[in-house]
């Protein structure tokens, strides 16, 4: 990356510190706060919506990046209308009530802008030639999923945004293997935008995200993920492996809800993460472990991508590692 794209990466950074700072202040004096309640993870109510700092910036960077050539138009075209849409719904939900119908349609359409302008992910003919024709429902669900599954698993302090953080700085250095300067600034901007708000959110938080943030995040790493695919920069099994750790705990533990006839759509606190901290750990030994498994499961990755010949011990080892994590937290506290 140029001078000026560092120098990019340090503005977002203080910025989105100082932006977080500015919105607590002001949730604060308006008693605009989340109260606990038997579902939540925290005992002292504490202002929420933090995540709107990361999203202006992120959105931003965006568009001066496309301004002064950082940015391919149409990536800029693919990403901000749509980061925009779903950021705004998600910020009406933090402060009022938006129907399920409507972030719904939001998050279809949204996945279905970028997919469009971007492409679908493509997968191999002869592995799988019936999800050729498919590609593009398969990204447009992939999206949708990833972007609601960081919502679910923003429930303790530092967790989403330490996610965030790591599989941003992980992508950067897979990208800049591949050499794409382009989505080494994009995943770089998120990573800044990130660490900017992580000291406000970590134990004891300060802030909180809120949907705006989350859901924001889940989206712009999903969408970032299709195009990092189509680039060949990192294929689309290497991002949901780099992604892992939210993405098991949050599929698995939807299908045993569902399973268990719950009414899964309800906010709950039987996600692994969420069990860990019943079991006795503390929130940032929680989001610390996550952190430190993402580095793993992102040297599985690099090495996959290096050695082709040892991409299926790669993504197999990173599997048996979530899932003996998921089994190990259901030992100590059930679901």
């Amino acid at each position: 990356m140029t001078l000026g794209q560092w120098l990019g990466l340090a503005v977002s950074l203080a910025a989105s510190w100082w932006g977080t700072g500015r919105i607590r202040h002001f949730a604060l004096a308006r008693s605009l706060l989340d109260v606990p309640n038997e579902r939540s993870s925290h005992s002292i109510p504490t202002p929420r919506g933090g995540g709107s700092a990361v999203v202006s910036v992120v959105l931003a960077g965006i568009v001066l990046g496309a301004a002064v050539g950082w940015v391919q138009g149409v990536v800029a075209i693919a990403l901000v209308p749509s980061g925009a849409a779903v950021a705004l719904v998600s910020w009406r939900d933090d402060w009022g009530r938006v129907r399920q119908s409507l972030r719904f349609v939001v998050h279809i359409a949204a996945a279905a802008w970028v997919t469009y302008w971007i492409g679908p992910v493509e997968f191999p003919e002869a592995a799988m030639p019936w999800l050729g024709a498919l590609g593009p429902i398969v990204t447009v669900l992939g999206i949708a999923w990833m972007t609601n599954l960081f919502n679910f698993m923003d429930g303790i302090d530092g967790l989403a945004a330490g996610e965030a953080l790591t599989v941003g700085l992980a992508a950067v250095v897979l990208c800049w293997r591949a050499g794409d300067s382009e989505l080494m600034w994009l995943l770089a901007l998120v990573a800044a935008a990130a660490a900017g708000f992580l000291p406000w959110n970590w134990a004891p938080a300060r802030i909180f995200l809120g949907d705006v943030g989350s859901v924001f995040l889940g989206f712009v790493l999903a969408s970032l993920g299709v195009l990092a695919d189509e680039r060949g920069a990192v294929r689309s099994i290497g991002w949901v492996v780099l992604m892992g750790a939210f993405f098991v705990d949050a599929t698995l533990t939807l299908i045993r809800r569902f399973a268990r006839g719950e009414r899964w759509l309800l906010a709950h606190r039987s996600h692994a993460y969420q069990r860990a901290v019943q079991a006795g750990l503390t929130h940032a030994q929680v989001s610390g472990t996550v952190m430190a498994v993402n580095g793993a499961l992102a040297g599985l990755v690099w090495v996959a991508t290096v050695h082709a010949n040892w991409a299926g011990a790669a993504y197999s080892g990173a599997l048996a590692l979530l899932i003996v994590l998921y089994w190990r937290v259901g030992r100590s506290e059930p679901m």
